[in-house]
């Protein structure tokens, strides 16, 4: 951007740093809040009032904590009177409407500022100050991780607890935290979302400036049957985040002892040392029970190490001590493979049982390694140091010299884990994408034609062959299928698909057909097909009296030998909409939910990504004779399909099973659409924003040369980097205010996948010398979430200046922000640019000198007109 992002509105700013603070209630609970309040320090003026004195009090507090069980509308009106900033309320939400400031709650625990000495909640004592930032809805959970943080030595900057989340939730605390340059850690609880797009993006953004955690205390519930398991949901949707997703206490302590106190993972390899050779053993099992292989160190680190260990358990991982080695021997151990360049990226330095000098007080070996805590500071390092008040002992000491230490193999391999998993993710959000695009052009008529015959039937589901013109009109090859009346017609439709055939039943009711024997393989001629559609019509009306029977389908049967069966499932999930399931295909394991899962939109790198994850992802490489399967043909499988979830809010579920995946490509054999009839257009039943195809639009320089003008895209990376490469050196200082050689992988990965419900990048791209499309320039707009304002950079390649590239850009800029009802667009420029300012006054910005910096000038420009 030309400067930095916007600051924060007025009104969360008096709610999330409040300089005066009014408790409103009465009896016990109002008055622990006062307590807590007045205990913890804070500077400003803390007032209490009956609500019925609100009127009266001295100042309109920037905070007041509503401590009542009563109906909150009539108070949240009198504070709004007063002039309040902001509200907490522990009881109830309001129900109805009427004026009243933003607020917490309902049933919130309140707000926690250390470093401000404001603890306006329901906790006590208030935790020291620290790096970690709680964002969460259950007080009993909030109580658990302040107590154990405590236990850890650790602090918080901010512990937000939003209750019900009716108001001020997770996108507004999410925002003001991704901002707080004090909180280098975000634990986030999840009981229920409200936003899921807002929550999504502003943990995106949150997550690309720490490490952020989150856990999901919904109560667990069993997936529809053709529905996706909600943990896998939300997983996903937090995968795609760039954040940790943990699924249970045990792992969300971890993380607070792990990613809090150590620098991140460089790499994943682990090296471990051990005291004792049956502790490394269980360490290495625990590991690998995390997908995490220990391999053995490289030759010359292994000829360093031999210097402190013996030559076999040197060139081992674990590397196991001698018994006879001095106290000190596992600390010079775990400084070595710090010090040693490429020996490892993690160190879990694991002792033996022994004997304390006295209890209360630390061993000798604890000692010695807590010495080496800087080390942490190179690479993260671990302790697993079992035994009980003894032990405990030296895991205080090594914990208070910031070395996470655990009384067990599997809770220290756990932590690990989460480093490993938080460097994935942070290596996932800067993975570049290839720019190939996968070109879809749907028959959009067809798939209407086809929900329309539904819909004047009065149906919510569709036929297998309506399923299947559907994937057609997607591009998604299905089994050839003919229709066929009754039993007497079905050996016709037979004979002019060619033998062996699939005889199936023809029903909008029967989702599962093989249930009710509503399948049958293998038919060899005219005559088995006809015996088999007489006894299955028999059989349906037997089992299933009240389903809808259309007649039959007649498959040709493909062959499975050089195939390998796979399933992919759209479904809805209550929290975060429309996901995306791929895996094993056949009945065992659809029971199984055996599924790797997604969010929509896919690009190839993301449906790769997907396939890799799942189960079947090894078969799909061959297995036992079966060549590999076409993983291309299946990831573009997966990108059209979540382009129909996204054209077609209507479409509720769609099952393909089994999906057959070769190595000559891909083919449906049985497909199910369940429909919506209240969805309602639009993308609202999305959690990510899909890329907006429609503001693409071409134009002509003066020389002549066809431009286009559109949205960036994750698949802009390489062009993007190349883009840079080609502005001037003064045009890079006037663009980013400092010199800058290149641009990081991340930067670029910032840059092109952007979150378009909170910002926007328009491109201009032109052919290139061998017809690969060129960036030419391009401008951004950044939304404040807080506010109706946003801020624009804009930058035209060097070579491309003065045909009008940049007027165009800016005006595809301002078109999209009145759209999106930005009050004004503001910008930073170097005083000295007189092109830039000319530029932007031409196109009606006024400007002024910058509050702070005498270098800069802030460019205006109300929208609102």
């Amino acid at each position: 951007m030309l400067g930095t992002l916007p600051t924060h509105a007025a009104p969360l700013a008096r709610l999330f740093r409040p300089a005066s603070v009014a408790v409103i209630g009465e009896g016990a609970p109002a008055t622990a809040v006062l307590a807590h309040l007045r205990a913890g320090g804070f500077a400003g003026p803390v007032r209490h009032a009956a609500p019925e004195a609100i009127d009266a009090l001295p100042e309109a507090p920037d905070l007041a904590v509503v401590v009542t069980d009563a109906p909150p509308e009539a108070i949240l009106a009198r504070l709004a009177a007063r002039g309040a900033g902001g509200a907490i309320l522990t009881g109830p939400a309001p129900t109805a409407p009427g004026p009243r400031p933003r607020f917490l709650g309902g049933h919130a625990l309140g707000l926690i500022l250390p470093r401000l000495g404001l603890n306006a909640s329901l906790v006590a004592p208030m935790p020291a100050p620290g790096p970690l930032a709680l964002v969460g809805q259950s007080r009993g959970f909030a109580r658990a991780l302040i107590d154990h943080a405590a236990s850890l030595g650790l602090g918080f900057s901010a512990v937000i607890g939003l209750g019900r989340n009716e108001d001020v939730g997770f996108t507004a605390s999410l925002d003001w935290l991704a901002r707080d340059p004090g909180t280098g850690a975000i634990l986030i609880e999840v009981s229920g979302i409200k936003d899921r797009r807002g929550f999504l993006s502003a943990a995106r953004a949150a997550a690309r400036g720490r490490p952020v955690v989150a856990i999901r205390t919904t109560p667990d519930r069993e997936a529809e049957e053709d529905g996706l398991p909600a943990d896998a949901v939300f997983a996903a949707a937090l995968r795609r985040a760039g954040i940790l997703c943990v699924d249970g206490m045990d792992a969300m302590l971890a993380a607070i002892s792990t990613l809090a106190r150590l620098r991140p993972l460089n790499g994943e390899r682990i090296a471990v040392a051990a005291g004792s050779r049956a502790l490394g053993a269980l360490v290495a099992r625990a590991l690998a029970r995390h997908g995490i292989a220990l391999a053995p160190p490289a030759e010359p680190v292994a000829a360093a190490l031999g210097l402190l260990l013996p030559p076999e358990s040197a060139r081992s991982n674990p590397m196991i001590l001698e018994d006879s080695a001095p106290p000190n021997r596992l600390a010079e151990v775990a400084a070595a493979l710090a010090g040693i360049p490429g020996a490892a990226d993690a160190v879990i330095a694991v002792q033996a049982p022994g004997v304390t000098p006295a209890e209360g007080v630390a061993s000798p070996e604890a000692e010695a390694l807590a010495a080496t805590a800087a080390l942490g500071r190179r690479l993260p390092l671990l302790a697993v140091w079992p035994g009980g008040a003894r032990g405990e002992a030296d895991r205080r000491r090594l914990d208070g010299a910031g070395i996470p230490a655990f009384p067990t193999p599997e809770r220290a391999a756990a932590a690990a884990a989460l480093l490993v998993e938080h460097h994935r993710a942070r290596q996932a959000a800067r993975e570049l994408p290839p720019r190939t695009v996968l070109a879809i052009d749907p028959d959009r008529a067809s798939v209407r034609r086809v929900l329309a015959v539904a819909h004047r039937a009065g149906r919510t589901t569709l036929t297998e062959d309506e399923a299947f013109a559907v994937l057609a009109a997607y591009g998604i090859p299905s089994v050839p299928t003919r229709r066929a009346r009754d039993p007497e017609s079905t050996a016709a439709a037979a004979a002019a698909l060619g033998f062996p055939v699939v005889l199936k039943i023809r029903s909008p009711d029967l989702a599962h057909k093989t249930a009710v024997g509503g399948v049958v393989l293998d038919l060899e001629d005219e005559a088995a097909v006809a015996r088999a559609a007489a006894a299955m019509a028999a059989r349906i009306a037997r089992l299933a009296p009240a389903a809808r029977i259309e007649g039959f389908l007649v498959q040709r049967q493909v062959g499975r030998r050089d195939a390998q069966e796979t399933a992919l499932r759209l479904a809805r999930d209550p929290m975060f909409g429309v996901a995306i399931g791929f895996g094993a295909g056949g009945v065992e394991a659809a029971l199984r939910g055996d599924m790797a899962v997604g969010l929509p939109p896919l690009n190839l790198a993301l449906a790769g990504d997907l396939i890799a994850r799942s189960r079947i992802a090894p078969l799909l490489a061959g297995h036992r004779g079966r060549p590999a399967a076409d993983r291309a043909a299946l990831a573009e499988v997966l990108v059209r399909v979540s382009q129909l979830a996204v054209d077609w809010p209507e479409i509720a579920t769609l099952d393909v099973n089994p999906l057959m995946a070769g190595p000559s490509g891909v083919m449906a054999v049985d497909g199910w659409i369940a429909l919506d009839p209240a969805a309602r257009p639009g993308t609202a039943h999305l959690a990510i924003a899909p890329y907006p195809a429609e503001l693409e639009e071409t134009m002509r320089l003066p020389d002549g040369t066809a431009v286009t003008l559109r949205p960036i895209r994750p698949e802009d990376a390489e062009a993007h980097a190349a883009f840079f490469a080609r502005l001037s050196p003064e045009d890079i200082r006037r663009r980013f205010f400092a010199p800058i050689a290149a641009l990081s992988a991340e930067q670029i990965a910032r840059m092109t996948q952007i979150d378009y419900d909170r910002e926007m990048a328009f491109i201009a791209t032109a052919a290139g010398p061998d017809g690969t499309p060129e960036t030419l320039g391009v401008v951004r707009i950044v939304r404040d979430p807080a506010s109706a304002e946003g801020e624009f950079a804009v930058v035209v390649r060097s070579d491309r200046k003065g045909q009008g590239l940049g007027r165009a850009l800016m005006r595809k800029a301002l078109g999209w922000a009145r759209r999106q009802g930005l009050a004004a667009l503001t910008g930073e420029v170097l005083a000295e640019n007189e092109p830039m300012r000319a530029f932007v006054e031409r196109l009606g910005f006024t400007l002024a000198r910058h509050p702070e910096d005498p270098e800069l000038l802030v460019a205006r420009r109300n929208l609102a007109a």
